[in-house]
């Protein structure tokens, strides 16, 4: 969506030139780009300025990021998602299961990305679609999705530091320990385009923590944190320990007990990438992992 941003310049920053300025907000290079080419995008106390001028202590800076045409083309389809939260620079989702984030060459009209594309054509506003944190097609719960580029800028940046905190709650079959860690590299099954493991000579690093939080009926409820962000890594990690999810048809085809992984994203907690603000969200655990647990 279309973004304005005005900044009153204090004497701390008196001096100093646009560009250095913006810099210190986090604006990158491609962003000022854009600013650059956009009708009005860079103004001083009401008028266009340049990148290179001066600023003064009491003047006004604004910046006007419009929102690029969608070059991917994702067709708005009316599906169900929860928005959670929603500013003008960022969306909190609960994605159900089922719901693939990204169109791919199987899935075209029933992605995540489909519904955002529908959610804001009905409210009239410019978007494309920039998920920050993904998650598998089955895989419930909280993703987070930038509205314009600037907060796409600042949150990738801020998961590359690993300062958005994301924790998963996971039905595992069997009794879990009380906590642990595992620290087992993973990589793509030879032979297979999706199926993922762990192999000490091939994988990439990847640690998994977790608490068992409760056992009923033979299934442990487990709160993960990740240090790394693999493809499938909880769910090829708990395989790798001998506690597999049940509805996993990937890595645990004999307990179909649950029509997917029995995997949710339950929290997500970061500081506001604009306004600083500390941020936090949960989604409860859905229906059907409850129902494996009180079968």
């Amino acid at each position: 969506m279309d973004r304005s941003l005005a900044y009153s310049i204090t004497q701390a920053h008196s001096g100093q030139t646009i560009y250095d300025f913006i810099k210190t907000r986090g604006f990158s290079h491609q962003i000022l780009l854009s600013l650059k080419r956009t009708e009005n995008g860079i103004t001083k106390n009401g008028m266009p300025a340049y990148p290179y001028q001066r600023l003064e202590e009491g003047d006004i800076l604004c910046l006007f990021l419009k929102e690029q045409p969608d070059k991917e083309n994702i067709r708005p389809v009316a599906l169900p998602f929860t928005a959670v939260y929603e500013d003008e620079d960022i969306l909190v989702v609960d994605k159900p299961a089922g719901m693939p984030v990204h169109p791919s060459q199987n899935n075209h009209d029933n992605t995540l990305a489909n519904a955002c594309m529908w959610y804001f054509e009905q409210k009239g506003e410019p978007f494309v679609f920039r998920c920050i944190s993904r998650l598998d097609r089955d895989t419930t719960g909280l993703l987070l999705i930038a509205k314009n580029l600037f907060s796409a800028s600042l949150l990738s940046g801020m998961m590359e530091r690993r300062e958005i905190h994301r924790t998963y709650l996971a039905v595992a079959s069997g009794l879990l320990p009380e906590e642990g860690t595992i620290d087992a590299p993973i990589a793509r099954r030879e032979g297979s385009a999706i199926e993922r493991c762990v192999d000490r000579e091939r994988g990439e690093t990847a640690v998994t923590h977790y608490q068992r939080l409760s056992y009923q009926n033979g299934y442990s409820l487990a709160q993960v944190w990740l240090e790394t962000g693999r493809t499938h890594q909880i769910r090829v990690h708990f395989k790798h320990i001998g506690h597999p999810l049940p509805g996993d048809y990937l890595y645990n085809s004999n307990d179909l007990s649950i029509p997917r992984q029995a995997l949710h994203s339950y929290s997500l907690s970061f500081f506001h990438p604009i306004t600083g603000e500390a941020l936090s969200f949960t989604a409860e655990l859905p229906e059907d992992m409850k129902k494996v647990l009180n079968r």
